[in-house]
């Protein structure tokens, strides 16, 4: 048998392969899928978890922005919500709320290395 990072592209993934992949404990991606709808593997008897390729897309986007672009779960489930919707009412003043988060987080770094 094949390690999970030999898998076809296609290929359905358990939770416990996809925790390896991205480096976090299953009970964090059990977690996620309380808290963005979006997420929703398929389960089988005992509830167990396969993920389609889209939602091991997404828990890796998610993984990036929470965990390298500094966003909080809220965050997330903002940007999330927009992209889904196409919203134009998550706009202000031309700007998105993604770059209006982005905007105070690079503010909030910058404000930190002045402090340092």
């Amino acid at each position: 048998m094949r390690p999970a990072s030999e898998k076809a592209a296609g290929a359905l993934r358990t939770i416990g392969e996809l925790a390896q992949e991205i480096g976090r404990p299953q009970h964090i991606l059990r977690y996620w899928e309380t808290r963005f709808p979006q997420l929703r593997p398929l389960t089988r008897a005992g509830n167990r978890r396969y993920y389609r390729p889209d939602d091991v897309a997404l828990v890796r986007r998610i993984h990036d922005l929470l965990s390298n672009q500094g966003y909080t779960i809220r965050g997330v489930q903002k940007l999330l919500a927009e992209e889904k919707g196409g919203r134009s009412a998550g706009k202000r003043g031309g700007r998105s709320s993604a770059e209006t988060f982005r905007a105070i987080r690079d503010a909030l770094v910058q404000a930190l290395e002045e402090d340092a």
